[in-house]
């Protein structure tokens, strides 16, 4: 039997499975049980669950991304720079950050500051609760960037360092006006996908209890889920999951078209 004809049958066989694993999930379901759990009519309807998803939980998740985003995007460029700094003490203190903060669960230093930090230090961030989260959010994101913008540094050619300086420009002048802007091209599909993390790690907040003006998705989900048009069913949790879907699957689409661009580039 020729090679093409085996990786025909192959597949053939692969996609006959998959339909027969497909067709006996369908008949194992109880599709009335389903219908009336994930997808109960009064929370799709109108004044069903989507208003209050989408005017108050999806757009704060949005708000509270860019801010948790951009703090920790600016705490990460300072903690790569000391990284990379000749001076070592600099470069033990953003050593000891990185590593605490990509050692601790996100959720542990949400609360820590939501609630640790106002007990032990008598002061509560700028925003009371949610500032708190995003303050959480913010510290444990820069950890993460961190690492990734100093590997792009680094990616830089040194060819280019080196050819600045002769050039007679300073060390400052040739990070700020050579590597940098390389380095963030190289880094912005990994910053693209951290991007896309935050957004889901804002359901954390709900953690620490926040006003109902100021609720993200998930948070609104769970409070439908216990009470209004679709109480006591999952509805609500497949509408959020939906909404975090529409927002998400752009951006990650957005990062593989960026790393297939980079590698055409190279």
């Amino acid at each position: 039997m020729k090679r093409s004809t085996r990786r025909r049958l192959t597949q053939a066989a692969l996609y006959a499975v998959l339909v027969l694993l497909l067709v006996l999930v369908v008949l194992a379901a109880d599709l009335g049980a389903i219908k009336d759990n994930f997808f109960a009519g009064a929370g799709w309807g109108s004044g069903g669950n989507w208003a209050d998803l989408i005017t108050i939980g999806a757009k704060n998740t949005v708000i509270y991304t860019v801010i948790a985003f951009a703090g920790g995007l600016v705490l990460a460029f300072v903690l790569a720079l000391m990284k990379l700094s000749p001076a070592a003490p600099y470069r033990w203190l953003a050593t000891a950050y990185i590593e605490l903060f990509r050692g601790l669960p996100a959720l542990l230093v949400i609360i820590f500051m939501g609630f640790g930090v106002p007990i032990a230090f008598q002061w509560t961030p700028p925003g009371g609760t949610v500032g708190a989260g995003l303050l959480g959010l913010i510290l444990v994101s820069s950890a993460y960037m961190a690492e990734t913008l100093r590997a792009g540094i680094q990616a830089v050619p040194k060819g280019q360092h080196e050819a600045s300086r002769s050039l007679g420009m300073s060390g400052t002048a040739t990070m700020v006006s050579v590597t940098l802007p390389q380095a963030v091209r190289i880094v912005i599909p990994p910053l693209t996908n951290e991007f896309v993390l935050l957004i889901k790690d804002t359901a954390l907040l709900s953690v620490i209890g926040v006003q109902i003006g100021q609720r993200e998705v998930t948070t609104v989900a769970r409070d439908f889920f216990s009470s209004g048009p679709s109480a006591g069913t999952a509805t609500s949790l497949v509408q959020a999951a939906i909404l975090y879907l529409i927002i998400t699957l752009p951006l990650t689409r957005l990062v593989a078209w960026l790393e297939s661009r980079q590698r055409r580039a190279r």
